[in-house]
């Protein structure tokens, strides 16, 4: 890529540690995450650099993620567990959860495991990954 193109498309992650983590972190801009593809493509992303986390926020995901039946969240944690990585979605989802009753199982039995994790913000997320 030349250095033009990557001034007009400055990345929409970054790599940041986070304990003894290194989570790549999919900012809230950037164009939304509509399919399992644009997810094994951050999915490459986190494993070129290193990370063992991967970082989405809210706002990035597209509202499909949290209609349970459309498929594309048990789509894209399926894929992050295949590669060995964690999936963190990171922000506000109280306004999908109060619409979905299956959203809000898959989000509590999440709680109990260690692969997918909501949080509200990098700081809980910070501290999820401390406690293992």
């Amino acid at each position: 890529m030349n250095d033009a193109n990557a001034a007009d498309n400055p990345p929409v992650f970054t790599v940041l540690p986070l304990g003894n983590e290194r989570v790549l972190l999919c900012q809230a801009d950037g164009a939304p995450i509509t399919d399992a593809r644009a997810a094994t493509d951050l999915i490459g992303e986190a494993s070129f650099a290193g990370a063992t986390v991967l970082a989405i926020a809210v706002q990035r995901l597209d509202a499909s993620f949290f209609r349970l039946a459309s498929g594309l969240a048990g789509e894209i944690a399926q894929k992050a567990a295949n590669y060995r990585l964690r999936l963190a979605v990171v922000g506000d989802i109280q306004a999908q959860l109060q619409r979905s009753s299956a959203l809000r199982d898959w989000v509590r039995e999440c709680g109990e495991g260690r692969t997918v994790l909501f949080v509200a913000d990098l700081d809980e997320l910070a501290r999820r990954l401390d406690a293992g």
